[in-house]
């Protein structure tokens, strides 16, 4: 019996690669490798364009079995150096809050949300799911977190890895969790670490090398799950 994966990404740029994956077949619009049925997903950069795409999908089509978002991600740690690519467990809408002077307050701190209402654990959303657990021994599970504006300053980054320990940023993911778990939808996310998260030096990204590197991690997730 087929596994039918929905898989959504940002960019063309990131899709290839899906593209550049060994054993990879494209079958019509969509793409098969083994038992699984795969259709790609292209939502845009940032969480409102990823949130329309996704819903709009699924509001014409039937649910998949499991959604996956793959991408590039920026790394808080130098344990996730460029090019390694790891499974975001949990993530949060960071910047979603109130300013008070220099003082930051989620929308839970300031009490206009509740932290422990579905989808939210504690003010993030979690993925434990078994398609997770079957992956553990090929990624490392990491904290995420999802801004509006890409983190490029010192004292952002301070203030967002005291408030939230992520291990990685991403300008969609926290929507990707959100509208799958509010779904019920089993989901799994991918990122491979394109830059460090500092002042924007974009001669020290590696895009290439993060592609190159997620090619190689879907052949292994795609085997996994085929299994």
């Amino acid at each position: 019996m087929s596994l039918k994966i929905l898989l959504i990404t940002s960019t063309d740029r990131e899709a290839d690669a899906l593209r550049k994956t060994k054993g990879i077949i494209m079958t019509n619009d969509n793409y098969r490798f083994g038992s699984l049925d795969i259709e790609l997903l292209i939502g845009g950069v940032g969480i409102m364009s990823t949130a329309w795409t996704l819903s709009k999908w699924l509001f014409v089509n039937e649910k998949p079995d499991l959604a996956m978002n793959f991408g590039i991600a920026g790394s808080y740690l130098d344990q996730f150096p460029v090019g390694c690519v790891v499974m975001p467990v949990s993530d949060c809408f960071a910047d979603a809050g109130i300013e008070d002077g220099d003082n930051y307050f989620t929308l839970f701190e300031a009490g206009l949300s509740q932290k422990d209402e579905f989808p939210f654990t504690d003010g993030v959303i979690r993925s434990p799911n078994s398609y997770c657990e079957k992956l553990q021994d090929l990624l490392n599970p990491v904290n995420a977190l999802t801004v509006n504006t890409s983190t490029g300053s010192e004292r952002t980054k301070q203030r967002l890895s005291e408030k939230f320990n992520p291990a990685i940023e991403t300008m969609e993911g926290a929507a990707f969790f959100y509208i799958c778990a509010k779904e019920n939808i089993p989901f799994v996310a991918l990122r491979s670490v394109s830059n460090m998260v500092e002042r924007r030096a974009r001669e020290k990204w590696n895009i290439p090398l993060a592609i190159e590197n997620m090619a190689v991690t879907l052949e292994a997730v795609f085997k996994k799950l085929d299994k």
